[in-house]
């Protein structure tokens, strides 16, 4: 397994030493070596590829997101305009992980067919690494499809042209004519049938860099890069302007007046930030559907390019399930996390107190992110972001060597065993921090560790080790058979 990963060594975070000296514990306590080394790998990536799916309505392209994750999840219906929350999803094929962004998700006459694939196909090229194009062979290349030719060439990423619905030989002529389209050798597949999309795949993931290109700012001594994300009209250009000290974008309180993604360099504490402004989507009536899934959309594409998530919250208004959505996209993208309660300045002692019964509710998973209470309008305790962002990052980045990691597991261990079930009880043998950026750990088990007992550990590690402002994640691998010690 060599598996590229941030630190560009196939141990995970782990150093030379330190994993010849794990990887003794292993042997010693009965685990397949293979395996073990596998487990680490995988734990130990960096930032996955991204892998977007683009082309016009109805020529499969959430079949294939659906071929491609091995389940049914993104929704596949005959009409155009299907919405729904999620739009990356996490793949694997023939051992190497990646992300799909499926741009299956709305398309709407109204706007004119051509603005709203192009809108799509931009936002998802934004965030991906190599692209997909599907077109139907039966239907061949359409005024639409050059039109996202162009918009392909313009991006320089990757391609590979996706013949779809070509159901047997008959079809494989109709696909041969989407030569024509410049982009190279047509992939002849049926994304219902599967037939031909294991070659596709292939091609895919040679596209596709083993790492992403964008290397994190710190690594290259850059700046630092923060997605600004929230709901529409929740105040994410105003904070920008009050950050950057002037007008750089346009405020207006018709919600969602922009569009179009800018990234702004930022003096703020004495350094360099880039803020990746995400506000809303322009919103006619009749698009509010559309509108909020290009939302998503963007910011999905948003985070992908970001290392911390500010999410913006309007704390004069309830919590909305919006608003929990885009926080559980910023922690599934493992980014670090800061949340901004703005318009604090206008809450009555009474708002106050049930904003804070609101946020034991509906936040109750994310105890440990950052917390600033700031007025965008009035630039009130906007000098408390900085360091909220920069715990965050100190969390996001934290390692903690093996050695130190054990002992701690001992302890808990002993003091806090796993409960007995069915007359056994499972024990942690040992771990490892395979990865930072968030911190990834691997804990190696005599047997299955219920939710519940997992929980703990993880409340457990922050209460010992910080980890403020990070999503943390834990995988358990379990020993098969005792009877393999070499």
């Amino acid at each position: 397994m060599n598996d590229q990963t941030p630190t560009g060594d196939e141990h995970g975070a782990l150093g030379d030493a330190e994993y010849a000296e794990f990887m003794e514990l292993a042997a010693e306590e009965g685990f397949d070596l293979e395996e073990v080394e596998g487990d680490i790998a995988a734990a130990g990536h960096g930032p996955l590829p991204v892998l977007a799916v683009i082309g016009r309505p109805n020529v499969g392209k959430s079949t294939l997101v659906n071929r491609i994750i091995g389940r049914r999840e993104a929704v596949v219906e005959d009409k155009p305009g299907v919405t729904r929350d999620r739009v990356t999803y996490e793949a694997d094929w023939n051992g190497r992980r990646f992300k799909v962004v499926d741009t299956g998700g709305w398309e709407q006459d109204v706007l004119g067919i051509d603005a709203s694939v192009a809108m799509q196909a931009e936002f998802a090229i934004e965030a991906a690494d190599a692209v997909v194009f599907v077109v139907d062979a039966k239907v061949g290349a359409t005024d639409t499809d050059e039109a996202v030719v162009k918009l392909l060439r313009r991006a320089g990423k990757p391609v590979v042209l996706v013949a779809n619905k070509v159901d047997g030989p008959s079809g494989e002529a109709d696909a041969a004519m989407l030569w024509s389209l410049g982009l190279g050798e047509p992939h002849p597949i049926s994304a219902l049938h599967g037939r031909g999309t294991g070659d596709m795949l292939d091609a895919a993931l040679e596209a596709l860099p083993e790492a992403p290109a964008q290397t994190f700012g710190a690594a290259l001594g850059g700046p630092r890069r923060i997605a600004l994300i929230g709901r529409p009209n929740v105040g994410k250009s105003s904070l920008l302007n009050k950050v950057a000290g002037e007008e750089r974008v346009v405020v207006n309180e018709i919600a969602g007046t922009t569009r179009d993604p800018v990234d702004e360099m930022i003096e703020l504490g004495g350094k360099t930030w880039k803020f990746v402004d995400t506000a809303g989507i322009r919103r006619r009536v009749h698009l509010q559907e559309g509108a909020d899934y290009y939302a998503s959309l963007r910011t999905a594409a948003a985070v992908e390019k970001a290392e911390v998530a500010v999410v913006l919250i309007d704390a004069s208004e309830s919590i909305s399930v919006q608003d929990q959505r885009i926080i559980t996209m910023a922690v599934e993208a493992g980014r670090a996390l800061v949340i901004a309660y703005n318009k604090w300045d206008t809450l009555d002692e009474e708002r106050r107190f049930y904003l804070e019964r609101e946020i034991e509710r509906d936040l109750v998973q994310i105890p440990w992110a950052m917390r600033v209470n700031v007025s965008a309008r009035t630039g009130r305790h906007m000098e408390k972001l900085v360091p909220a962002i920069e715990t965050a990052l100190a969390g996001w980045e934290t390692r903690i060597p093996t050695g130190r990691l054990n002992a701690f597991l001992g302890e808990i261990v002993a003091s806090h065993p796993h409960p007995i079930r069915g007359g056994k009880q499972p024990r942690i043998l040992f771990g490892t921090q395979a990865g930072t950026r968030p911190p990834r750990f691997v804990l190696f088990a005599s047997g299955f560790l219920e939710a519940g007992y997992r929980r703990f550990i993880e409340r457990r590690l922050r209460e010992e080790f910080g980890f403020e402002g990070t999503p943390v994640h834990i995988s358990v691998r379990v020993r098969e058979k005792r009877g393999r010690k070499k």
